[in-house]
């Protein structure tokens, strides 16, 4: 678990990270550099779940040697399936990570949600509703891994 306590708001008791994958951890089904030592320095800490429709079929493959969940996603209302997801494991202990509009709901009910801009773009639906949008994927996890940096950002 990752407590953080944010000046002017709740504090934050996250025992879980949500993440999408082509887009967000991956560019084009290839996990982006540096991801994986990031998300290994998280299995003492955070539960990780990658939640994606795996458009390139490459996610099994990809996250070999990450302690994670993988949850493929059906075809339709993925944006529904990832709420649905998030809210079974309870989304007040869930920080989301993702990008695509398919990520809208997933970020909008976490407690802490982070967008990222990277290789793919990212829809504004998602961007509306994050707590924090960055511009790589690494930025957003070190956000997570240095929490005072998240104090820097979303204290009142």
């Amino acid at each position: 678990m990752i407590t953080i306590e944010i000046p002017g708001r709740k504090t934050l008791y996250l025992e879980n990270l949500v993440l999408d994958f082509n887009g967000t951890l991956a560019v084009d089904g290839n996990l982006i550099d540096g991801v994986k030592e990031r998300l290994q320095k998280f299995s003492n800490k955070l539960n990780i779940h990658v939640v994606t429709a795996d458009t390139f079929g490459t996610v099994t493959n990809q996250l070999k040697g990450i302690e994670c969940q993988v949850k493929i996603l059906k075809k339709q209302q993925q944006d529904r399936q990832k709420k649905i997801y998030l809210k079974q494991l309870g989304k007040k202990r869930c920080a989301a990570i993702g990008n695509g509009y398919n990520d809208w709901q997933m970020l909008k009910h976490a407690a802490l949600s982070i967008a990222t801009i990277q290789a793919e773009g990212a829809s504004p639906q998602s961007l509306k509703h994050a707590s924090i949008v960055c511009n790589s994927v690494s930025h957003a996890l070190d956000l997570l891994l240095n929490p005072n940096r998240l104090v820097a950002t979303l204290r009142r």
